[in-house]
């Protein structure tokens, strides 16, 4: 809430006295909104709206080479191009300024034909006529229920760290959980001024299974009653500096300690306020709050575990504005729930609880258009991320008091689901490392991020050489990521946990938002045209080796070609400082045998058994790395009779080689060798998008189709190339085949945390225990 100070003057449509933010920062691309919906509380109003945004998207298309001798011209001609984007926004803001926001809304549309704004909550009926009288649009009430369902569906489908626990004083407050593939069944405890209690079996089914009139107004109303304090958060903010004890009677103030025959420890509230009644003395306004809050949270608790236990459930989420993301509430609810179930049920919080109604609101305004058959994204360069209240804990969040949450969710091009080889999707985590539980990890790779941002402008500018304004757009760029980083610092849990892929995703996020969508376009396409001149002789020379020689020479060539990663500082310095460092410059810089993580002789053995059916392979890097490292690679599956589904982003990340690019360097790699053209034309070798656009890689959200192939072709082998894909995220990834984790670690940092060094070596094939190879006696065991 904000402070007396900060609170709008109500005669005064001033945008500058109620948002902090710049209004373009706050209502973006308002002028192509198409649909509205608002969800109206007690204190806070949430709007939402549909727009489409155009953005730049970088195309690539071959150049005709039958015509002439074309060896030296470019294989594939760059060009940047117009795409209109779909995006949710969701913008959170006190009732307070709801006119002087409806007044701006009235002044920047321009584009939309919107008749009507759908509308829920308490409050819609109260600000019916101003919306209509400002907006000119009808008014059309949603059942407030069913848009919180709808809206809270939506979240766990598509925000990965959308569900919460809490944890009071870890070092990471925020222990975020994975969503289940499957999010249904779960428990709903809806907390608002009394509790409803909702019981989730799939989309459009849910039944009110209990509920209290004992919720949040009871808190508000006896709260107020007790300590004369009328504001909620106030009245939070006395509970989480009082000491209920001095209030409550104890299990040893009546026993002298513990009960041990009935199992309660002389800690547990006996009776609530049960002091006061024989006390003599006045007891502080903190005290009775911090008592009353215990109290109500108590009785939720136990409510919300009976329940589970009756529909034998054990996801149990909480919302409403009692939770509203305050610590002190999600603390008492915690340990209540711990209490009751012995610790056999998690009280989950979201992320985004906040907008749930406003977002189902929308879903149920835009139902002709099925938003569902969609996957969606957050968009980190548009979203506030989450903020703790606590006054203590996050000053920057003290300053933001008072001013505008948002969340922007953005359409993606590809329906994305779980590759279906994790061994169990429910428990995989792409992630390696926490960073918002690893401090000294997480200082590190923050500065590690700011260091790399003058390098990464420099290169944007020079992706766009014919656009004089893109200098200008650059430093927007570098202004707004250096922004989240030093919000990821105080507040690492924004954006769910806080991971190297996290920190990537940011960057290419904001990227895009000043319409840098490949800044490694020309280093691409120079170093494809550089390395397809060495592929007919790389394969040449290999094929001169005997077969063992061979295949230690694939798996080498296959690692020096990931040493060309211009993410990695170490790497674009030489390759920036010394132009003419090539492959066998490379293949010298790597690690000797024994390798850090070394499952090569495992993995020979199993080459000597039967070939695999089919191998699906996450590529990374364009040039080098994907032509003379990983084709030749291939080519030698082939030619064992394996099948190759080559799985590549969907869209630019660093210098990682996307699907339009490989499509081309395929073609042009097939007309010089007869092995990947027959296997090209006799669909032996396909091609997919992973559905990614990110240089890590998360096994839970990919590509539907590839999800198809993969189930068609009977893969029975994932390889995984690079250290954003097999090092940073899913090094302890678990299958239901074989797999091989391939990379070399371009990181001094991380070498050393690993125990090796920088060009350090990571080879490691594993095999699942119930899935054993014909020719293996043993069975690699995933390092510790």
């Amino acid at each position: 809430m904000a402070a007396e100070s900060e609170r709008v003057d109500r005669s005064s449509h001033s945008m500058d006295k109620s948002i902090t933010l710049p209004p373009n920062e706050i209502f973006r691309n308002l002028e192509n909104a198409k649909r509205f919906a608002i969800d109206i509380g007690g204190s806070l109003t949430k709007l939402a709206y549909y727009s489409t945004v155009q953005h730049k998207v970088a195309k690539v298309r071959s150049f005709d080479h039958t015509a002439k001798d074309t060896e030296d011209d470019p294989l594939y001609e760059i060009s940047m191009q117009e795409e209109l984007l779909a995006r949710l926004h969701f913008i959170k803001f006190e009732n307070a300024y709801i006119e002087t926001c409806l007044d701006f809304i009235k002044d920047h549309l321009v584009n939309t034909d919107t008749k009507v704004i759908k509308a829920t909550g308490g409050g819609a009926h109260k600000f019916k006529d101003l919306i209509e009288k400002k907006l000119k649009l009808r008014v059309d009430k949603e059942d407030e229920m069913t848009c919180l369902i709808k809206g809270c569906n939506f979240v766990l489908k598509n925000i990965p760290h959308e569900a919460f626990v809490y944890v009071k004083h870890a070092d990471s407050e925020f222990r975020f959980q994975n969503t289940h593939p499957d999010i249904f069944p779960y428990l709903l405890i809806n907390i608002g001024s009394g509790v409803s209690i909702i019981k989730v079996e799939s989309e459009d089914t849910f039944e009110r299974v209990g509920g209290s009139s004992i919720g949040g107004g009871t808190f508000w109303g006896l709260g107020a009653l007790l300590t004369k304090t009328k504001r909620f958060d106030e009245l939070l903010q006395l509970a989480s500096k009082g000491q209920h004890t001095s209030v409550d009677m104890l299990v040893k103030d009546i026993y002298g300690g513990s009960y041990v025959s009935l199992g309660l420890t002389g800690d547990l509230i006996a009776s609530s306020f049960g002091k006061s009644a024989t006390a003599d003395k006045e007891f502080s306004k903190e005290d009775m709050a911090k008592s009353l809050l215990h109290m109500i949270s108590n009785d939720i608790g136990q409510l919300a575990c009976l329940y589970a236990r009756l529909h034998n459930l054990t996801r149990v989420y909480f919302g409403g504005f009692f939770i509203r993301g305050h610590p002190v509430t999600m603390h008492t609810i915690t340990y209540s729930i711990n209490f009751f179930t012995k610790g056999e049920v998690q009280a989950l919080f979201l992320r985004h609880e906040g907008y749930l109604g406003t977002i189902g609101a929308f879903l149920k305004g835009a139902e002709e258009d099925n938003p569902n058959q969609y996957s969606w994204g957050e968009n980190y360069a548009g979203s506030s991320g989450l903020m703790s209240t606590s006054p203590d804990l996050n000053p920057m969040q003290r300053a933001r008091s008072g001013t505008f949450d948002m969340l922007e969710m953005d359409r993606l091009e590809r329906q994305l689901v779980n590759l279906p080889l994790l061994q169990d999707p429910s428990s995989y985590i792409p992630d390696t490392v926490d960073l918002s539980e690893d401090a000294l990890a997480r200082e590190y790779w923050l500065y590690c991020f700011e260091e790399a941002l003058d390098g990464v402008v420099k290169r944007a500018v020079a992706s766009q050489p014919d656009l004089p304004e893109a200098a200008e757009r650059a430093e927007k760029f570098r202004h707004k990521y250096l922004h989240k980083l030093q919000t990821l610092r105080h507040q690492p849990f924004a954006y769910g946990s806080l991971t190297v892929r996290s920190l990537l995703d940011t960057r290419e996020h904001c990227l895009n938002e000043f319409n840098f969508p490949d800044p490694y376009s020309k280093i691409k396409q120079r170093e494809n045209d550089m390395a397809l001149k060495y592929f007919q002789k790389a394969v040449k020379s290999l094929e001169e080796l005997s077969w063992e020689q061979r295949q230690f020479a694939l798996v080498r060539g296959l690692l020096a070609g990931n040493v060309f990663d211009w993410g990695a500082k170490a790497v674009s310095d030489v390759l920036e400082s010394d132009p003419e460092f090539g492959f066998e410059q490379a293949k010298r810089q790597l690690e000797e045998r024994p390798w850090l993580i070394d499952n090569y002789d495992q993995w020979l053995e199993r080459l000597n058994g039967p070939p695999h059916k089919c191998a699906l392979f996450f590529v990374d890097n364009s040039g080098i790395d994907i032509i003379l490292g990983v084709f030749p690679f291939v080519r030698e599956l082939l030619c064992r009779g394996t099948e190759v589904v080559l799985a590549s982003n969907s869209s630019p990340a660093l210098n990682d080689v996307t699907n339009n690019e490989l499509q081309i360097l395929t073609e042009r790699i097939a007309a010089m060798d007869p092995v990947i053209q027959s296997a090209v034309k006799e669909d032996r070798l396909t091609l997919v998008q992973s559905g990614s656009s990110s240089p890590c890689l998360d096994l839970s959200r990919l590509d539907k189709v590839l999800a198809g192939v993969v189930r068609e072709r009977h893969t029975d082998l994932v390889i995984i190339e690079g250290m954003g894909r097999a090092i940073h995220t899913n090094y302890y990834a678990l299958l239901s085949c074989e797999s091989l984790k391939m990379a070399v670690i371009k990181n001094s940092w991380l070498a050393d945390r690993l125990g090796g060094k920088l060009f350090s070596v990571v080879f490691k094939y594993e095999v699942p225990l119930d899935t054993k190879p014909t020719t293996l006696d043993h069975v690699p065991v995933t390092p510790s």
